[in-house]
């Protein structure tokens, strides 16, 4: 054990979390049902250091609680389920606000003119600082978004620069062919919202490369039939990326 694992061990003991609540967190969030018994022990495992290590702030008067704690860690440490705590090193801040919020920004048109504006969010991942997310006590009013799994996608994206839609690929990934795999299929998702098509994945996903990689993201764990029913080589890569297979997990009985 190196010592940065013996120190996210050590903090991570001193969390009292009662097993009620982590029975109660679990069954909210349905899409860990897939997950087989040791890697819900790993989940649980992960999630107590990500708290531990991360440095939590509630914003506009939110009063974070060990259960939108939890609820958040969860979520973030399933991406790195099977590619460890480090894959979120470089940045300890966590900012959680009640809600959609505003962000201040400054754009500069092809003319020069400069626009301010707010801009309302659910969530932002920031190079190398924050992440920004909203809560919700009832994850209904998310409008079947998961804020959490899309920023902190971002997040991983970021790891090898600026989010692009590709993340840093494990050795025998080919980033040639994740490029043109994920270049076809955005294309493709691109083209339907633009014609207005009704479509199962979230429709921002047509914004940008990075987009889609953190909207496909959130199918792949939320929603995983769907992804590969509507682009199977992006599930494929992302199978292989995330080295986790919900669709053919979910039929093991735990």
């Amino acid at each position: 054990m190196g010592i940065s694992d013996w120190w996210r061990r050590r903090q991570a003991d001193r969390l009292d979390i009662a097993e009620s609540l982590w029975e109660q967190v679990e069954s909210e969030l349905h899409f860990l049902c897939h997950l087989l018994p040791d890697e819900r022990a790993q989940l649980r495992l992960l999630a107590r250091q990500f708290i531990a290590e991360k440095q939590w702030s509630g914003a506009q008067g939110l009063q974070l609680t060990p259960r939108i704690q939890l609820t958040i860690a969860l979520q973030a440490c399933l991406l790195v389920l099977h590619l460890g705590l480090d894959w979120y090193a470089g940045w300890v801040g966590i900012v959680v606000y009640p809600g959609d919020f505003l962000i201040p920004r400054r754009m500069i048109d092809e003319d020069g003119v400069v626009h301010v504006y707010d801009d309302e969010v659910m969530g932002e991942a920031w190079h190398g600082g924050p992440v920004l997310l909203s809560w919700f006590d009832d994850l209904a009013d998310a409008h079947g978004i998961n804020v959490v799994i899309h920023e902190f996608a971002h997040k991983l994206d970021m790891r090898s620069g600026d989010a692009d839609g590709v993340p840093p690929l494990h050795e025998g990934m080919s980033r040639r062919h994740w490029i043109a795999v994920m270049r076809e299929a955005f294309d493709d998702f691109q083209r339907r919202v633009d014609r207005s098509e009704e479509t199962l994945l979230d429709p921002y996903g047509a914004e940008w490369p990075s987009e889609f990689f953190a909207v496909a993201s959130e199918a792949f764990f939320e929603n995983p039939a769907v992804l590969l029913d509507e682009y199977p080589h992006v599930h494929e890569q992302l199978r292989l990326f995330y080295r986790q297979n919900p669709v053919v997990q979910r039929a093991v009985p735990r």
